[in-house]
């Protein structure tokens, strides 16, 4: 797979991935495309190393590095579905939560709002029961290829 290419519109202050791809149609109807909510989790140990996961197979740039996280479930606040997507994905029951900021995402087949919150706390051992991979990292990441979403992280992390 090809690198992707970022644009960043800061009118909108959209993060566009391959905008040169098109997009994935409006329903009929719409005026435009619906926004998913998805919940992003910065597990941070007291040293500062934060943890990245791969993409699992058979979903969307599969194999790329990024937060751990997931969709939010109707009637779901971000804390709650974050919660649950770590237990889901990582086997983790979270302690210590910290909304920080947020993203939004034009990937080619989703238009994302991504809401990143700070994990510092957590109980139980790590657990990849989705097939992906994990590691934990330091500023500047040794992993690669990056989801694009988790790279303006990486840069507020740097400051």
């Amino acid at each position: 797979m090809s690198p992707c290419v970022l644009a960043m519109f800061p009118r909108s202050e959209t993060l566009v991935v391959d905008p040169d791809v098109a997009r994935e149609a409006c329903p009929q109807g719409a005026r435009s495309r619906s926004c998913t909510d998805v919940a992003v989790g910065i597990l941070v140990q007291p040293d500062g190393q934060f943890l990245l996961t791969t993409r699992p197979p058979g979903k969307s740039y599969e194999g790329h590095w990024e937060f751990p996280g997931g969709k939010l479930e109707s009637g779901e606040t971000v804390v709650e579905a974050l919660t649950r997507e770590l237990y889901e994905e990582l086997g983790i029951q979270v302690k210590v939560i910290e909304r920080w900021r947020e993203q939004t995402v034009d990937y080619p087949h989703a238009l994302v709002r991504l809401h990143f919150c700070k994990v510092t706390r957590w109980q139980g051992e790590l657990v990849m029961r989705e097939g992906q991979q994990c590691a934990w990292q330091r500023l500047p990441v040794s992993v690669a290829p990056l989801l694009a979403g988790t790279i303006p992280v990486l840069r507020w992390l740097a400051n």
